[in-house]
């Protein structure tokens, strides 16, 4: 398996197929690069080169039991792309890999980054604070570190056969495939890290981040987002930053790039494209 060491000794895993102008993509919580299959094959046939790689102590990277925070995630991935030497690329991170790719670009520069988009992402931030009332309340992510620290496979369970997926909308059609490859992609990865994970995607607050982007930023969401709430999210990221666009959907689920990939890759390559 492709992989690279970082700094700090941690394997991390990338899938890199293609060639043309890269398109990097960066998973969710707690996911793995498969969670952009409908993506990566799209972009692919349509002559980009793709990149996505497991963050750290998720899919098949190391199970590390440190460095589960943003500054990590963000390094992590600059040296994914300084490995692949990669330039002109566009970023694309979904939920916490949008809060991923706002803070790589702000932390590591935009020398290699022509555009951006993110996705149903956690940015700006998504714990409750008086700076941030329309945010969730902390006791919310508290009670998923319960969750997982109780029963990991019920948690992940319930949360891809719920709200993930918009699957508790009434008249919603669940698919069991769906479910079970987001129950998959979760177990693969280490208890450690996603129980930490939880605190890096909920209370990093990526305001000045937003702030210092200039390069052109599409912001995804969905008003039924039930994961990454839009009224504290998606129209706040696009007013922060310097050339950001908001796209709106109406009745998508958190996992729209899976459930409406149609959709959502047409808006992508439209974007790109532009």
């Amino acid at each position: 398996m492709p992989t690279i060491q970082t700094k700090d000794g941690v394997a991390i895993y990338y899938k890199d197929w293609g060639k043309g102008q890269p398109i990097v993509f960066s998973h969710g919580w707690p996911l793995s690069s498969d969670d952009w299959d409908a993506q990566m094959l799209f972009f692919l046939n349509h002559g980009y080169r793709v990149v996505a790689h497991d963050r750290r102590g998720h899919g098949r990277s190391s199970q590390t039991g440190d460095g589960h925070d943003m500054d990590h995630y963000a390094d992590d991935l600059a040296a994914v792309t300084a490995h692949l030497d990669l330039k002109n690329a566009i970023h694309v991170g979904h939920s916490t890999g949008g809060g991923e790719v706002v803070h790589y670009l702000a932390r590591h520069g935009e020398s290699r980054v022509a555009k951006a988009a993110i996705l149903c992402a956690v940015p700006p931030l998504m714990v409750k604070t008086p700076a941030n009332p329309n945010g969730l309340p902390k006791e919310v992510f508290d009670g998923f570190q319960t969750a997982l620290a109780a029963n990991r496979s019920q948690f992940y369970r319930d949360v891809a056969s719920g709200p993930f997926y918009g699957y508790n909308r009434p008249g919603a059609k669940a698919s069991e495939p769906v479910i079970q490859n987001w129950w998959r992609q979760g177990m693969m990865g280490g208890a450690k890290a996603h129980y930490d994970g939880i605190v890096a995607f909920s209370q990093t607050d990526f305001t000045e981040d937003l702030k210092k982007i200039s390069v052109p930023v599409l912001v995804m969401h969905s008003e039924d987002d039930q994961i990454v709430p839009y009224v504290a999210a998606g129209p706040l990221s696009a007013k922060l930053l310097k050339n950001g666009t908001l796209k709106t959907y109406k009745g998508f689920p958190h996992g729209m790039p899976t459930t409406e990939a149609a959709t959502i890759n047409a808006d992508l390559l439209a974007f790109i494209k532009a």
